[in-house]
């Protein structure tokens, strides 16, 4: 064992370091270590999923699946070290579900783009994302979003958060088109299990167990195992995937060209939405906002997510942005940058402890899920029920938000019909300049869409 001298220079920041306490304002937040790190080993086990999926969704794009699971840890990783180090926001960041579907799908197989080009776009998206948040246009345009809206963005998140946990769990499953949502089949073994995890995590909250979130993820989880539903994993240990292949491979030269350019402006549209929105629904759910329903210091979330968007293409996958499942987390009690540094540590285990890590499967967190949409919802008191012009694009912003799994076409959605109202109702001063801008983007973004 070594020891430094008394008077070295030299200073080794442990765990239990008041200066790192210090750091993340623990006092401030009212948290601690324990609180923190459950919080984020909640949030990393209910978003692990996008080391599997995102992969596999891009692969439809040409891009290799097994380069593409590295790329996907490393972009995660880095976005949530800034985030927590920089921002200090429990928020974890991995490349976007819809984005990445959209990337693959619409730029790459109908637009037909090589994913190369498509990976250009979203550098440069990013790049314009810097240039907004550096300049503090996107805080201006964050800070001018109204208050109803701004909470009606974390209602949204909420129910498109239980959906997804519902429909990943089988207890809803796509039925007709006359009937496009249909009750699962409850008898699966699966489907028990996952209800056994939710009420489980309702029972474990309403007795006030620290952990509860997580308790119930693990439980359910092993269970799982010892049920046959989810087989355990092959190995423990595997080496990361070579990254080669799609490292520092974007095609900037199509990405000018005039229909790459549209590509560039659809994925900014959607990026600057969603990630707006869901900075704001996950700090009110935190409690977080201000009195005017403002984030302090939004910028410098902001700042992490326009950095790990720009990182991402460059290790070779899509857009990346604060998760929603975050919420998860935040519900554990996660309200620094801690729990984040704690999130993007499991995402680097998660280069060699993959088999293990991801073995957890939907019914496992998709019960975290739906509890968590529970607590979300609670934001809609905060919606100005009496007044036509502030409750219907709330409404409309979080109806579209869950039915079409795609918060950033509620949230623009929100953008149109707000001033609108304002206006045909005579209340345009209401409407500022910046609101107006909102506006202009979201009716371009509906222009470009490829529908």
């Amino acid at each position: 064992m070594f020891s430094a001298p008394a008077k070295s220079p030299i200073i080794i920041i442990s765990i239990r370091n008041v200066p790192v306490k210090r750091f993340f304002q623990f006092a401030k937040f009212g948290t601690g270590y324990r609180q923190e790190t459950i919080a984020g080993i909640t949030t990393f086990l209910t978003m692990a999923y996008i080391i599997i999926v995102n992969p596999a969704i891009l692969a439809a794009a040409g891009i290799p699946r097994d380069a593409s699971m590295t790329a996907t840890i490393l972009a995660a990783a880095i976005g949530t070290v800034v985030m927590g180090l920089y921002a200090n926001r429990p928020f974890a960041i991995a490349p976007y579900m819809g984005e990445n579907a959209f990337v693959a799908v619409t730029v790459v197989q109908v637009m037909g783009f090589p994913w190369q080009t498509a990976l250009a776009a979203v550098f440069l998206a990013g790049v314009l994302f810097i240039v907004l948040t550096v300049t503090k246009l996107r805080t201006r345009i964050a800070e001018s979003i109204p208050i109803s809206l701004k909470h009606s963005f974390a209602v949204g998140i909420g129910i498109l958060l239980a959906f997804i946990g519902l429909k990943d769990t089988a207890i809803i499953r796509l039925g007709i088109p006359d009937a496009p949502l249909m009750l699962g089949h409850i008898a699966e073994p699966r489907v028990l299990l996952s209800i056994f995890g939710i009420v489980a995590i309702a029972v474990l909250l309403a007795l006030r167990v620290r952990g509860a979130i997580l308790i119930g993820i693990v439980a359910t989880g092993l269970l799982s195992v010892i049920f046959g539903v989810t087989a355990p994993p092959s190995r423990l240990l595997s080496m990361p995937p070579d990254i080669s292949p799609i490292f520092m491979k974007l095609d900037f030269a199509g990405a000018f060209s005039a229909a790459g350019i549209s590509v560039v402006i659809m994925i900014f549209v959607m990026a600057l939405v969603d990630t707006i929105g869901t900075l704001l629904g996950l700090s009110s759910r935190a409690n977080l906002l201000d009195e005017h329903g403002n984030l302090p210091d939004i910028e410098k979330p902001m700042l992490a997510d326009a950095i790990a968007t720009t990182a991402a293409p460059l290790l070779g996958t899509t857009t990346t942005g604060a998760y929603i499942e975050s919420a998860t987390g935040i519900e554990e009690g996660g309200r620094t940058g801690f729990t984040a540094l704690v999130v993007a540590a499991l995402f680097l285990l998660a280069l060699f402890f993959a088999p293990l890590l991801t073995s957890f499967g939907p019914e496992a967190y998709g019960p975290a899920c739906v509890i968590v949409g529970a607590f979300m919802i609670a934001s809609v008191k905060k919606v100005n029920f009496d007044d036509y012009t502030e409750l219907v694009p709330s409404f409309l912003t979080i109806m579209l938000m869950s039915f079409t799994l795609n918060p950033g076409i509620g949230i623009t959605a929100g953008f149109i019909t707000w001033p609108l109202l304002k206006l045909f109702t005579g209340r345009y001063r209401e409407v500022k300049f910046m609101q107006w801008l909102l506006f202009v983007m979201s009716a371009a973004f509906y222009i470009v869409y490829p529908y």
